[in-house]
């Protein structure tokens, strides 16, 4: 019987991401312009990710969508920006249940889960 040798380093490679998982899906950071204190504009910063455990096809369904992901999320920013009043803080709890209602809707269904990172104003 021929001894066959499996190399771990390519498979290894392909299923280890730099972070959050197999399951975790990082969305590049999106930033919307606002008014700040001063009357001048500023930003707002938001990054974003989507963990999707448990079902490989929305799992899928959440990589293949993520350019649409990303522009309804600025849609929702932009909106929710806005109506801040200057220096006003963001409210990351509306954010939070704004964006994964927009995650629920590309997608289709429920089950991927929105999470944030850091949310900065300046």
């Amino acid at each position: 019987m021929p001894l066959v040798l499996a190399s771990p380093g390519a498979h290894a490679a392909d299923a280890k991401k730099k972070g959050g998982g197999l399951t975790y899906i990082q969305l590049a950071p999106l930033t919307v312009t606002v008014i700040v204190a001063s009357g001048r504009r500023g930003g707002l910063t938001v990054e974003t990710g989507v963990d999707v455990p448990g079902n490989a096809a929305l799992r899928a369904r959440a990589d293949a969508s993520q350019p649409r992901l990303q522009a309804a999320y600025l849609l929702v920013l932009q909106a929710y920006a806005s109506g801040l009043s200057p220096g006003q803080a963001p409210d990351a709890d509306y954010i939070s249940r704004s964006l994964q209602h927009e995650t629920d809707r590309v997608l289709g269904q429920p089950g991927a889960k929105l999470l944030l990172g850091t949310i900065l104003a300046n």
